[in-house]
């Protein structure tokens, strides 16, 4: 199991690489928020940032599949 920190790694990761390579896809990251569970006192853990980055890496794949340069 991925610790929070080997997680968050992973994210900063993908959005760099979704910020350099596809900055048109970038910009809507904002429109996709880290939901913090039901309880907003609760803190984040491990399940929350895999949901987020699996988010992440599916929103990529879906970009790529339909802009494909043809």
């Amino acid at each position: 199991m991925k610790n929070l920190n080997a997680l968050m790694q992973n994210i900063i990761e993908l959005t760099t690489v979704i910020e350099t390579k596809y900055p048109e896809l970038y910009k809507y990251l904002d429109e996709t928020p880290l939901i913090i569970g039901k309880h907003p006192e609760k803190e984040i853990n491990t399940t929350d940032l895999k949901d987020y980055l699996s988010t992440l890496k599916n929103q990529l794949e879906e970009y790529i599949k339909t802009h494909k340069e043809k």
